[in-house]
């Protein structure tokens, strides 16, 4: 075997030759304790200055300073073997300036993070991690609410935006730059919170004056509240978060015999709306009802369980399907009610609706299926 190829063989073993030739390799080059991809095309005349070498991304940018020397090296080596010991060392040396470096740089990163911390307000920082990292920032509104802000630095800060977590109702996206500071995105974050106040003020009303059957424990960003209304009859609406005044999205969960009643009254009361009021009272109006309140009831006279499973929660269901006999009432999970109704005689379906019979008074009852997001 050639001395050459005897050479490369032996110092670089995970260069593998991809034909009879020699002309091409592919593998992998170790430098220090890592290993970084690599291939080479050599010319047929053999002659190493025309030679094409690629190689992954991080060692392409250890020698990016020295692409005039890998060339020269190129010209001047004799063989393969000793210009890819000379790369190695090349490779070697950045790499060892790096780590001196790195200290340094850490130390002048954080003195840089620590004032932009500072220009913040130390009585704003929530926390800060150990590697200086991840920070949570936390600012208080008009009301007393709190909301935090995580940040977690991107591995190219400040070239490159950090990832940041926040519980707002409409997605976050934050301006930067490379001359951008954490300052820069909690004024980003504070002003988004603002935009929200009048949001919040209505949830927080209906929240303090109503019953509210979910979510259990509101977030800021949940702009949906199902309220209680009756033993037998619900609405769910769904707010605009930058219209927070204006007439919600309303669906009402119940028997019929409950549930038209208020149908009819939103119908002939949408005149009444006015988005100078506040989200409470534009409803009762709408409906024509008194929103029982814990001031003078129970949430459990509201919550009753499924009428088939015996439990209040499944999964993320609560029971709204409901008899339509006044006498009975009794409220089922969707799920466990469609299993019961398949299971009887006269089990029948027309497209997305089942007909059946109340499991417990034999009222005609019928539920339409529907796909949970």
């Amino acid at each position: 075997m050639d001395e050459n190829r005897r050479n490369m063989l032996m110092k670089f073993p995970c260069l593998i030759p991809q034909n009879a030739d020699f002309t091409e390799y592919d593998g992998y080059i170790q430098i220090l304790d890592e290993e970084y991809r690599m291939n080479i095309k050599l010319p047929k005349d053999g002659k190493l200055k025309d030679t094409r070498l690629t190689c992954d991304w991080k060692l392409e940018q250890i020698l990016k300073k020295y692409d005039k020397i890998v060339k020269q090296r190129l010209n001047q080596c004799e063989n393969l073997s000793a210009f890819l010991e000379e790369l190695g060392s090349i490779a070697e040396k950045q790499l060892c300036f790096q780590e001196q470096m790195q200290p340094t740089i850490q130390r002048n990163n954080c003195a840089q993070l620590i004032s932009e911390l500072e220009n913040i307000g130390w009585e704003k920082v929530v926390s800060v991690n150990a590697d200086f990292q991840s920070f949570q920032i936390k600012f208080v509104d008009l009301k007393q609410r709190q909301h935090v802000m995580q940040i977690k630095l991107h591995s190219q800060h400040p070239r490159q935006a950090p990832t940041i977590i926040v519980d707002l109702p409409v997605k976050f996206d934050i301006v930067w730059t490379a001359s951008s500071t954490l300052l820069d995105v909690f004024n980003q974050f504070v002003h988004n919170v603002d935009l929200y106040q009048d949001l919040w003020n209505n949830l927080n009303e209906l929240d303090r004056k109503t019953w509210i059957l979910e979510p259990d424990n509101p977030t800021f960003s949940a702009t949906n509240r199902r309220i209680a209304i009756s033993a037998n009859a619900s609405i769910q609406i769904t707010v605009d978060p930058k219209h927070p005044s204006s007439l919600p999205d309303i669906k009402f969960l119940g028997s019929n015999q409950a549930t038209n009643p208020l149908r009819e009254n939103m119908t002939s009361n949408l005149h009444l709306w006015d988005e100078n009021e506040g989200l409470l009272h534009n409803l009762s109006s709408l409906l024509e009802v008194t929103f029982p309140s814990p001031s003078n009831s129970k949430k459990e006279d509201f919550s009753a369980d499924c009428g088939i499973c015996y439990s209040y929660r499944l999964g993320m269901e609560i029971p709204e399907e409901v008899c339509n006999d006044s006498r009975c009432a009794q409220p089922f999970h969707q799920t466990c009610l469609i299993e019961w109704l398949r299971g009887l005689p006269s089990y029948r379906q027309s497209f997305q609706t089942i007909f059946g019979e109340c499991p417990y008074c034999s009222t005609p009852i019928t539920v339409k299926m529907s796909i949970r997001k």
